[in-house]
């Protein structure tokens, strides 16, 4: 199969006709096989009812239904694996995002041989409290992950197959596919600008005020395990190491001088204290580390998630 459009969505049903319409007499035109993959994230408004109607019409529509809503990043990541194309152009279900950008996306995959493209919504509908610390996260972000991209969040993307089902998106790490694909190994990245439509129905139910919080975390989070999920001790052992050593070396200090200085005492100083709290702290991290490789030699992460029903 050429494609596959994955589709997250939870109560989008006003928009769901629409849009299968639209994504349909786009994607004939360019004469290749393809599916639309519609991911139910809990939707209680008629949403999967209207997705089983679009099946009967459309044979190259696929449906997954979760039992309740486990987030965008779930719903992806189930669409992934599911899918069958050998690119994969995921999309909101709200019409914010035009079916029209979809044959430039997948020439830019096919032709140009890009891993992933993220698009680039340079001129968007959204109100400043959401612009604003949207271009924050993002600067952030190109300065810690090194990816020149403007508009990290964006949810219209293209992507080779294999790079989509290689990346393990969960908790709310959708923000940052692009830097959990550098991260896999699939460094080839590039950029459309895209249109961004206003909203035509209903409101965003995605994100929300938390997204605020938990962006800068899932951030940290990303960086880190990019840098060592796979060699833990490298990290904490070698903070173990060097605090253990500055530990030793203070108490080992306060011990040469009492054998000196016989009339010097070592239990009421600070750096005593000080020294046995930061070789303890030390020896802490140093077995975090230990701990960590055993975890990680010994098990692997599984994304599990109710399904309710499948087309």
């Amino acid at each position: 199969m050429n494609l596959s459009i994955v589709i997250p969505l939870k109560n989008e049903v006003e928009s769901l006709t629409e849009l299968e319409s639209w994504i349909r007499r786009v994607v004939e035109k360019m004469g290749i096989s393809y599916e639309i993959l519609f991911i139910d994230d809990g939707s209680n408004d008629g949403s999967w009812a209207l997705i089983e109607q679009l099946k009967k019409g459309n044979d190259q529509v696929r449906g997954i239904k979760f039992r309740r809503n486990y987030g965008k990043s779930a719903a992806l990541h189930v669409g992934f694996q599911a899918s069958l194309g050998e690119v994969v152009i995921t999309m909101d279900a709200d019409l914010q995002d035009s079916p029209d950008e979809i044959p430039e996306l997948y020439r830019m995959i096919v032709e140009d041989k890009f891993d992933l493209v993220s698009g680039w919504k340079k001129v968007r509908h959204d109100p400043p409290s959401k612009t604003i610390p949207t271009k924050l996260y993002n600067a952030v972000t190109r300065w810690m992950s090194g990816i020149n991209l403007h508009d990290f969040n964006c949810g219209l993307k293209a992507y080779r197959g294999e790079v989509a089902r290689s990346v393990e998106v969960y908790g709310e790490m959708h923000r940052y596919i692009p830097v959990l694909a550098k991260w896999t190994g699939f460094p080839n990245i590039g950029e459309k600008v895209v249109e961004h439509r206003a909203r035509k129905y209903g409101y965003t139910k995605f994100g929300g005020w938390r997204r605020f919080v938990n962006g800068p975390l899932d951030l940290m989070i990303i960086s880190f395990v990019g840098k060592f999920g796979k060699r833990p001790m490298h990290f904490f052992g070698l903070l173990g190491l060097i605090a253990f050593l500055t530990g030793f070396g203070i108490l080992a200090w306060l011990s040469i001088e009492k054998l000196i200085f016989k009339e010097i005492g070592i239990a009421d100083r600070p750096a005593f204290f000080l020294g046995i709290l930061v070789l303890m702290v030390g020896t802490q991290l140093f077995l975090t580390g230990f701990v960590g490789e055993m975890i990680n030699r010994n098990s692997s992460v599984r994304n599990n998630y109710s399904i309710d029903q499948e087309l």
